[in-house]
């Protein structure tokens, strides 16, 4: 086995215990697809682990640039956790023609978590959740082999909506308030918490949330099956949760939106049929 293979083992291994949603929706792809899938999204988690640790935030704006000079740089052997990464996706990216571009913009927006806290309106949101989802969209679709960015974007936007509604608790105990505040003002909200007037404000968040990914799905079209199956199983997983969270009515606070293995696998296979 290649230092190659055993760097793309690890971050397979890292997506499979990280990802959520993530594993389930490349399972179906063939093999180098899954596996360049796969070194994207350990990138990317890399990036959110050191923006959402512990450390010290001058410490952590170092190993985020050490991150974005790591795919400028020859990898080194995989005994370490973040050379196997940059092992596989220095492949990955050679193989499919992964935009640099798109990876260091993860790292920008790992650095604004650092700076910003909080979004006055939902343009300025926007920017960043194509930092931090659109960027992944883009960098994806080069491996399912399409030039639809456009879409691939806007369906990175939509599912980043649907992250920031189901985490608004875990996100608030980082310091971080991802809904507009000036939709906060507009609603009423004047705490996070399971209120009448949280709940038209998610009803209102679900609403764009559906649109942008009906909009993004738009992406198919331009995918040969099984990397369009891929995509609209992500799709269905997350449509899955906003559906979950509808029928708790919103109280992302005590009640979890997370669907169950059997229900992702359930996806999967509607999507096979």
């Amino acid at each position: 086995m290649t230092d190659v293979d055993v760097a793309y083992d690890e971050v397979q291994r890292i997506t499979r215990r990280e990802a959520k949603n993530f594993a389930y929706g490349i399972m179906v792809l063939p093999r180098e697809k899954r596996r360049a899938i796969a070194a994207i999204y350990a990138f990317a988690r890399r990036v959110d682990d050191v923006a959402d640790g512990e450390l010290p935030d001058d410490e952590k704006r170092v190993q985020l640039e050490a991150l974005r000079a790591g795919l400028d740089a020859e990898p080194q052997g995989t005994a370490q956790h973040d050379s196997a990464v940059f092992v596989a996706l220095a492949d990955a990216r050679r193989r499919f023609g992964i935009p640099r571009d798109a990876l260091s913009l993860l790292v920008d927006g790992g650095l604004q978590d650092l700076e910003q806290q909080t979004y006055a309106t939902f343009d300025e949101l926007r920017g960043y959740c194509n930092k931090v989802a659109g960027a992944v969209g883009v960098a994806c679709v080069a491996v399912y082999g399409s030039a639809d960015v456009e879409h691939a974007n806007t369906l990175g936007l939509a599912l980043q909506l649907i992250n920031i509604m189901r985490d608004v608790q875990e996100d608030a105990e980082l310091g971080r308030v991802y809904l507009p505040q000036d939709e906060l003002e507009r609603f009423g909200v004047d705490s996070l918490a399971h209120t009448p007037e949280f709940v038209e404000l998610m009803r209102f968040n679900a609403a764009r949330a559906r649109a942008k990914l009906d909009d993004g799905l738009h992406l198919l079209g331009s995918l040969d099956r099984r990397s369009a199956l891929c995509v609209a199983t992500f799709a269905g997983l997350y449509r899955g949760q906003l559906d979950r969270m509808e029928a708790n009515d919103f109280d992302v606070f005590d009640r979890s939106c997370r669907l169950s293995t059997r229900a992702k696998l359930g996806v999967v296979a509607r999507n096979l049929l």
